[in-house]
């Protein structure tokens, strides 16, 4: 059976022209088109459409997914590679939600939550970091996290309460500003990331290097990036950006 560019566009859920942009840019090109310039899609169309679809989910660009469905001949096994790339988000993702719901638990006073969990899951989620920033930016920042880490062994679960209850308080200021159209590397964000450069040097002393690194671990590892999402899920860009820009024009960073 074949369908008008109209009647895919309802039953794939996109818009027409959407679709006649993935045909312009000879991404799908209709099966075949009429004498009075009808576009119809027959099913090999459709199941190209799907792939794409897909792919837009995993976020890869057009011109890539342009790339990957000329390589794949194989419907099927390009559908299982699709499919196995939903299993890891999916897992990745389970881990994320399950990691900022102990941490919402643990800083949101939930008593059910025992102290002896609440450090177990704080010296979990530390690990982690520990891990990404020395698999990111090589041993000797994971070592400097180690030494920032430290200067917290003594807190209380209340100190941890205090520090959280803060740096959501400055989240939402963040929120509230990127709402208003406050631009991250603007000079009215500036006090905003001032702040939270005050409140990274309350664990930690970083160079300007470290701290433009800062942007991307807040953007780039998964736990990071979550709990900023809990506050604004538009959020981690705009504070990644303004912590780059905080680096560069403050703190003398020069991108190489």
């Amino acid at each position: 059976m074949e369908r008008t560019v109209k009647q895919v566009a309802q039953l794939a859920g996109v818009s027409v022209r959407t679709l006649r942009h993935y045909d312009a840019i000879g991404l799908l090109p209709p099966g075949h088109v009429a004498p009075n310039g009808y576009r119809y899609y027959g099913r090999s169309e459709l199941l190209r459409l799907q792939r794409i679809l897909l792919l837009r989910e995993l976020d890869v660009s057009l011109p890539e997914i342009a790339r990957i469905l000329a390589e794949q001949t194989d419907e099927i096994g390009a559908l299982r590679d699709h499919r196995e790339q939903l299993e890891r988000e999916r897992r990745r993702l389970n881990d994320v939600i399950g990691a900022v719901d102990r941490t919402i638990e643990g800083l949101s006073g939930d008593e059910s939550v025992g102290d002896e969990e609440f450090f177990t899951g704080l010296d979990a989620a530390r690990s982690r970091l520990e891990q990404d920033l020395t698999d990111r930016f090589g041993p000797g920042v994971g070592a400097s996290f180690v030494e920032a880490v430290r200067a917290t062994d003594g807190w209380t679960r209340e100190d941890y309460e205090r520090m959280g209850d803060e740096g959501r308080r400055l989240l939402l200021r963040m929120a509230a500003a990127r709402a208003r159209g406050v631009l991250p590397d603007s000079v009215e964000a500036r006090p905003l990331i001032e702040l939270h450069y005050q409140g990274v040097q309350e664990l930690w002393s970083p160079d300007a290097t470290a701290y433009y690194r800062l942007g991307d671990v807040l953007l780039e590892n998964a736990e990071q990036r979550a709990m900023i999402a809990t506050v604004d899920p538009e959020l981690p860009p705009w504070l990644s950006a303004g912590v780059k820009a905080y680096a560069i024009r403050q703190l003398g960073y020069r991108p190489n």
